[in-house]
């Protein structure tokens, strides 16, 4: 199944809230994530442009849209980044891929 990151960036009305009551969202997200027919790897805070980083497994990228779209449409983040990830077994195969296309640079 297809693995992405998902990065969420929280409004300040999202930590408010989170603040006031401070809990483990990850369990409020993994029926929603389930529901789309996925899975939460994993999930870290983190500093920077974004405040969280979502590790899922996902059916494809309908379903993982799907889940930026609905938090997205909840309010709470103010920015959604989904990026699909590839194993190295996948990378050297779209290595492959490329070499073998006969692709040539403009102006070769």
């Amino acid at each position: 199944m297809p693995i992405y990151m998902i990065q969420v960036a929280y409004t300040a009305e999202a930590w408010a809230a989170q603040v006031q009551n401070p809990k483990d969202r990850s369990e409020l997200l993994r029926p929603v994530v389930e529901g789309l027919g996925g899975r939460i790897v994993n999930r870290w805070f983190s500093f920077g442009d974004y405040d969280v980083v979502l590790i899922v497994e996902m059916p494809g990228n309908t379903s993982a849209s799907a889940f930026a779209i609905a938090a997205s449409a909840g309010g709470g983040p103010r920015a959604i980044k989904t990026t699909p990830l590839m194993t190295a077994a996948e990378n050297v195969e779209a290595l492959r891929m490329a070499g073998a296309s006969g692709y040539s640079p403009p102006g070769s």
